[in-house]
């Protein structure tokens, strides 16, 4: 990956051309700019890729205010060796946040799965994978589960109208709904199907890792 200051300007023009959100700017301005809109020569593709914000620990952030292709976000993140997301989230169709959620890597909670539903329940995972009916489901009043405390930052959530290319995403994907707090997306390993969830992170924290060395 190498910066190319002269196919930046070439295509300057044409990407100012898309315009951009004030959310978007908004974002490129919390970071110096000697970090915004770096320009990088793929030398086996010849293909130009801009960096929104790429900071000195090599890390690049890229700010997606609208959905993408599979394409694209394979490509990107090929180029990229560390990429991180950062999504619109105030413009998800259906996106809520529900229920705090245990730590989902609670040794308690090896042998069960979070159900994939809006309410917070679990199987036990041998019912599913062994059992001829279906697996009982429990909540957090039952007796195996009553004593595992709620987090105040891994979040349930649910998403009615989901961009699912973000769930083929490599990179870490973080979304940011407003306010003082922005909410990681991850996915907890399990045998009924990987379980998705959000881990709240303070947004003063999310840009202050990326400025140390400023």
């Amino acid at each position: 990956m190498e910066f190319n200051s002269n196919l930046f300007q070439e295509k300057e023009k044409v990407w100012k051309s898309y315009g951009e959100t004030s959310w978007h700017r908004n974002w490129k301005k919390v970071f110096p700019a000697s970090f915004r809109e770096l320009s990088f020569t793929d030398q086996l593709l010849g293909d130009l890729h801009r960096a929104d914000v790429h900071t000195p620990c090599g890390t690049t952030l890229e700010f997606q205010n609208s959905p993408i292709s599979l394409e694209e976000l394979r490509s990107r993140e090929a180029f990229y060796p560390k990429l991180v997301w950062v999504l619109n989230g105030k413009k998800f169709k259906g996106f809520r946040i529900l229920k705090s959620l245990p730590d989902v890597d609670d040794p308690r909670l090896n042998g069960f799965d979070f159900c994939h539903s809006d309410h917070l329940s679990m199987i036990r995972t041998s019912e599913f994978l062994y059992g001829h009916g279906a697996a009982k489901v429990m909540n957090f009043y039952h007796p195996e589960l009553k004593n595992i405390p709620l987090t105040s930052y891994y979040y349930s959530f649910c998403w009615k109208q989901p961009h699912r290319v973000w769930y083929e995403a490599k990179a870490p994907i973080v979304v940011d709904l407003g306010g003082h707090f922005l909410y990681q997306l991850k996915q907890r390993p399990q045998v009924s199907g990987d379980y998705a969830y959000l881990h709240m992170i303070s947004r003063k924290s999310f840009i202050d890792q990326y400025l140390v060395s400023v």
